[in-house]
């Protein structure tokens, strides 16, 4: 099943909070996308304040969920409960 754009954010956002500083490559895994998709995603949620960037060791980039991020993330899994996503079936 395809996912909104909204459920990825929400994805990553979880994972960051979940797993702390994290690699793309690790992102990219918990959360099933592609490369490219990723980084689009991140670097809306980096313009949004979401998320941010932080260098480790030398050269490698590392991403971290915002205090605002958190507050997104727990608003949505809060909308979540009240308002249920209903799936359409196709038959």
């Amino acid at each position: 099943m395809r996912r909104s754009k909204i459920e990825i954010n929400m994805e990553i956002l979880s994972i960051l909070s979940q797993r702390g500083l994290s690699r793309i490559t690790h992102i990219m895994y918990d959360t099933n996308t592609n490369c490219s998709l990723l980084k689009e995603n991140l670097i809306f949620m980096i313009k949004q304040g979401l998320v941010e960037e932080k260098f480790v060791r030398h050269d490698r980039v590392a991403y971290c969920i915002t205090p605002r991020g958190v507050s997104i993330l727990h608003s949505f899994k809060e909308l979540q409960t009240v308002l249920p996503i209903i799936e359409k079936t196709t038959n």
